[in-house]
Parts: structure tokens; sequence; C-alpha cells
């Protein structure tokens, strides 16, 4: 720089600078503000985003791989807690006993905007199996897809279909999903080859699913021409590969997705990528009694994770040692040996069950669940392995989808609640290969909490409530809760404290943005989770001189000195004026038997001005009974109160839930 424009005696723009500048600006107002825009064709609806999985190469475009691996069905499953999958997995297997090449689709990985090509593949069809999730929604994997369906222009007229639902009747809006999708399918010009399944998961969902399955085939082979192969053949998904002298850099050792994410820790945290959360609080609620709950607090503070009042936190949990332990000794398996299951289908979407390979030790612990009810198609395969005839027959019966079989089933594996190890010590002459089990053996899934804290009071910390599952069941066998008695062990240190693969799942249990709203919670046992949550966060907005709305709490345990849940807590929020009514049951100190419903039903006016005064109801905890029995009086102190019609009641508690301000976190 010249020694003139150092001291600022030259000017800084040249007059040349000045004209090349005022044509710029010139240009560009004209582009922004004068140029006629080109007439863009906007299109009339979403297109879907993809999301392309873990393998390199995997081609979304399910229609073309179809025709490339002579593939004539397609099995789509909106899945949560990976039984539709299951059930999508078992559909397309069967496909293989009538001659059928078949491939399973998660829509979340596939281009389903496809479906409108499928008049390309030659006597082709497609099979959806979904889920229904939380309160009539559609599972995480088939939201877009869901979204998809409402919209207009779609011409399916070329799809061949079928739909089977999983739900749950205790659930006010009962297989909501599968519901959905057969009536959209078929708006949009697709033809059903098959009547719509229904399954109830509080009920006999296998029971339901075999039945309607073995119905569907028959249909499906008169249609197609196709002759069933025999039953007895087991059918292997997977090739078994032992692998000898493996670096242990190659080796899953219970990392959901990517290999050694637990040491190597990356954000964002999420299902496919979980943070190692250390237990800095873990103790226990109860004042005695049989019965254990525990009260957990996870650190997040160097996490990045945030989660608001009324979130679930998700676990993966870890199975028994002993349990794992006993079935390696039951087979005479080195546990320690490492291996993979590879997909005999190099153009399947799944290579791998479970991430491969690991050790045997490993799948058994954290790929598998090793302690539900297995279910018939695996007792059909594990019938081939049992060497005495008697045994054998036996097994071959449990399968059976007859009037007889079914009861055997429902009693010697649903109601005596009998694992796979149990079959192996009840069935001695059983010898199957362990793969198979892993093989046919569900997803150990994660378990959903909800989250019992609020960020605003609790930031860096997630508070977790949950009881211990422990009891005996009908031929005396201890059962264990596979999450909650892994947990109760991990006692807190400070040198190095116990840590569990978590992240965060949203939720739409959420306390109403103008916090001057009344609030009228109803939450037995655990049920006040996320409550507790709530009532924090009132109290933080008291605290911050915002005008709160009243806060009534109805909670319910069996006796006031052994289970009454934060019962400290709760009074002090009482006496400082957070919670404006505080009703608590104890089912268990009188002879008679007071339960939540009763306070409720005693209070009937209170429910009623929440409701006048534009306040939000919320409901936590058993949807078998506490929550149906809390519907009904809804409805009851509606119709009552509001001067209105059993139909008009109805209409008027739906809108309450479409609005939002009437919300169930609820199970069975």
């Amino acid at each position: 720089m010249d020694k003139e424009a150092q001291d600022g005696s030259a000017p800084l723009l040249s007059t040349t600078d000045i004209a090349f500048i005022a044509i710029a600006v010139a240009a560009v107002v004209y582009f922004l503000f004068f140029r006629k825009k080109p007439e863009v064709e906007t299109e009339s609806f979403k297109r879907l985003s993809v999301v392309t999985p873990g393998r390199v190469g995997f081609d979304s475009n399910f229609v073309r791989r179809m025709n490339k691996g002579n593939k004539k069905m397609v099995v789509f499953f909106g899945s949560q807690t990976g039984t539709a999958e299951e059930f999508a997995t078992r559909l397309s297997k069967d496909a293989r006993r009538y001659g059928l090449k078949a491939i399973t689709g998660d829509p979340e990985e596939c281009d389903m905007e496809e479906l409108e090509n499928m008049g390309k593949v030659e006597n082709g069809f497609a099979v959806f199996c979904m889920a229904t999730y939380g309160e009539g929604d559609p599972t995480d994997n088939s939201q877009e897809f869901y979204d998809w369906l409402q919209q207009d222009g779609h011409n399916l007229a070329d799809l061949k279909y079928a739909v089977f639902g999983l739900g749950n009747k205790t659930y006010e809006n009962y297989n909501t999903m599968g519901k959905f999708v057969d009536k959209k399918l078929s708006e949009h010009g697709a033809e059903r080859i098959f009547e719509l399944g229904l399954g109830d998961d509080d009920a006999n969902i296998e029971e339901d699913f075999v039945t309607w399955k073995e119905k569907f085939w028959a249909s499906i082979s008169k249609r197609f021409d196709l002759e069933p192969l025999g039953e007895d053949t087991v059918l292997r998904e997977y090739n078994l590969e032992i692998h000898e002298d493996m670096s242990k850099d190659l080796i899953f050792t219970g990392e959901p997705q990517r290999l050694h994410s637990f040491e190597k820790q990356k954000r964002p945290f999420d299902a496919k990528n979980p943070y190692l959360a250390p237990i800095v609080v873990n103790r226990e609620l109860h004042n005695g009694g049989d019965r254990s709950c525990m009260h957990i607090e996870l650190d997040i503070s160097d996490s990045g994770i945030k989660y608001e009042a009324g979130d679930h936190v998700a676990i993966y949990p870890r199975n028994d040692s002993e349990i794992v332990e006993r079935i390696g000794q039951r087979l005479n398996i080195d546990l320690d040996t490492v291996f993979s299951l590879k997909n005999i289908d190099e153009e399947a979407s799944k290579q791998h069950p479970f991430p491969c390979p690991c050790t045997y030790r490993t799948a058994l612990t954290y790929y598998v669940d090793i302690t539900c009810a297995p279910r018939t198609h695996v007792i059909q395969a594990l019938s081939e392995y049992a060497e005495d005839p008697k045994e054998k027959e036996f097994l071959k019966l449990l399968a059976k989808p007859t009037p007889e079989g079914k009861k055997e089933y429902s009693e010697w594996i649903l109601k005596d609640q009998r694992s796979i190890l149990d079959i192996l010590l009840d069935l001695p002459s059983l010898k199957p290969p362990l793969d198979l089990i892993l093989e046919l053996a569900p997803r150990l899934q994660v378990r959903y909490y909800s989250i019992s804290s609020s960020s605003k009071v609790s930031p860096t910390k997630i508070h977790v409530t949950a009881v211990l599952v422990n009891f005996t069941t009908k031929i005396g066998r201890e059962y264990k809760g596979v999450a909650t008695s892994w947990l109760k062990n991990l006692i807190p240190n400070d040198e190095n404290p116990p840590r569990v693969p978590i992240y965060v799942r949203r939720s739409q249990f959420k306390l109403p943005r103008k916090h001057q709203l009344p609030i009228l919670m109803i939450g037995p046992g655990t049920g006040l989770a996320p409550f507790r949550g709530f009532i924090q966060e009132r109290h933080f907005q008291k605290n911050q001189d915002k005008p709160i709305g009243n806060c009534i709490l109805y909670f319910g345990c069996r006796n006031k000195n052994l289970d009454y849940l934060y019962q400290d807590e709760l009074s002090e929020y009482e006496k400082d004026g957070t919670i404006s009514s505080l009703h608590v049951a104890f089912s268990r100190d009188q002879p008679q038997k007071i339960y939540v419903t009763h306070l409720l039903k005693e209070n009937t006016d209170e429910l009623w001005k929440v409701i006048s005064e534009g306040g939000h109801i919320y409901v936590c905890g058993d949807a078998k009974n506490m929550a149906r029995d809390v519907h009904q009086m809804l409805l009851d102190v509606v119709k009552t109160k509001g001067d209105k019609t059993l139909s008009e009641a109805e209409a008027f508690v739906k809108k309450l839930s479409s609005q939002g301000r009437y919300s169930c976190d609820v199970w069975s």
C-alpha cells in the first residue's frame, strides 16, 4: 500500500469503480424485481426422502430389485417394537414354501412411489404388516409413507395388495394404521387381493397372525395357481460363518449399528447411535415390602442431548448373563466363538439379522430376545431337532394352526411363560444349532421410559422412575424383567460410574404452552413419572413469577407407608401452591380397595371445571383398566355436566384429543 492510501489523502474509489458498482446494483435490482419469472410446474405431492441404509450399493427401488431377482412378492413393515418386522420376515420366508421369491422392505429405506410401477412386476403383489403406535399413530419408520398416502394424485391401479394390522384393543385407536393403509391403497386405485387382517396384542396376536396367514396363502395359492411344498423342511435365511482368527478391531461387542461406537462416541445421538450415559443416582423409592421401584438419574451433560418434560428415554438393555451361560451349557457351545450370519439372498436389504461378526455371547447378551415366549414358527423349526419322537410330535402339535395346537401353545408356552431356555430344559432331547435360534429369535428391543424430570430444572440429567419386574411363573421358575433387573444392579460410584446406552424420543405428551391454563393429571404407580416433570416445570414457572393455572394430581398406590412415590416432594409442592389439589388413593390401606377412578368420580365438578376453562387432561399408566375407566368417566361427565347425548359426548371428547387437550401415555 502506498503512502497516500495509508494517510487517507487519496480517494478510496475511482470514477471507474463507482460506475462498475452502479451497473452491478442495477442488474441485481432488475433480476430480483423486474425480470419475469419463468412458470415452474410444481408437484402436487411431497416426494418421499429416501433414507439409504448403511450397506453400500443398496437399491431403494424395490421394483427394480424384484425384477432383477425374479421376486414376485414384497412385504413392507411398519414396526416400532420389532413384531411387525418379524411377521413380514415370516411371510417372506413362507413364500419359498409356495415356490415364490420375496423380499421384505422397510418403508423408510424404500422409494414407496414405486408402488405405482408394480405393474412392471409380472404377477407381483405387496403385503403390508403395519403396527399402530401410541394414540393411533404410525410407527417411526412408516411416518413418511403415512404422509405420502394422505396426498392426492397417486395412481396405484397396477398394485395388488393385502394388509395385516398389529394393534391392541386396550387402546382407543385400535389398529388405526392397518385400517388406514388398507383404505388409502384402495382409494388410490389398488386392488385388495385378500381381506384386512387385524391382530390384537392384548389377546393372542400370534394366533391372529397365523390364522390370517393360513387363509391368505390358501387364497393366494388359488389365485396364482401355486403348489405348497412340505412343512417339515427348515428354510434358512442366513448362512453360518465361523471366524477362527479375526482381529478384535472387526468384531462387534454390543453396538447397535456402528462398529466401536461405544468406544468412540460421536454426536448426534439417536436410535442408531446411542449415548453411553453414566448412572449417577440409583435409589430405592419404596419403604419396604416385597416390591421395588427405582429412581435413576442419567448424566447427559457431555452429550448435547436435549429433552422436554413428557419425552421418553430409550434404554438399550442386556440379557441376564446367567441365562446366557445356561443356554451355552445346555447346547454345549463355546460362547466366545466368533461368527457371522449372512443372508443367502445377496439382494436382500438386510444382510445380517444383527451386527456381525460377533461372539455367540455377545449375540445372546445384546442382540436377541431370549426371555420372550417363542412364536409358533420357532417351535416348528425347533421340532426338527428333537431326537425323542414324543417330544418331536409335541413340538409339532404346538406349531400347528389347529384348535388343539392353538390350545396347547396357549397353555404350555404363553400361560406358563416358557422362554427358549425353559423349552430346552423341559425337552432334553431337543438339540438345535445355536445359530438357528439366533436367526429365529426376535431382536432385543429398547425399553422406553417416561422421563420423570423437567429440563428447566434438570438440564443435564434425565430422571427415570422404573418398577422392578420380578415374579415366579406358573411352572415355578423366576422371571426377571430384562431391563429393570439389569438396572437394579448398576450402582453408581464416583470413579467409574456404570453407563447405559440411551437416546431421547420426542413425545406429543406435553404441557400446554400457556402456563396459566389448568391441568389435571391422572397417574397411579409409575404413571406418576411424566407428571413429576410437569409439576417441576410448573414450580419453575411459579418461581419465575409467571402466573400458573391450577395443577391437579390424582395418584394411587397400594400403601401410604410403603409405595407412595415422591411423597415428600408432592407434599412440598402442595404446601407452596404448585399443586393446587392433590388426590391420593391407597388401594390396600383399608378393607375396600380404593383407586384413582373412585376419587375422580367424587370430584366430577372439578374435572368439568378444568374442561370448561380450556384446561388439559392427562392420563398415564395402565391402558387395560385404569385408562379405559377414566375415558368412560370422562364421557359420562361431558354427557351429564355438558347436557349432551352420548354421540355428542363422544364427539366432544374426540375433539379434546385432537386438540391435544386430552392426552394419554399408557401401556398394557
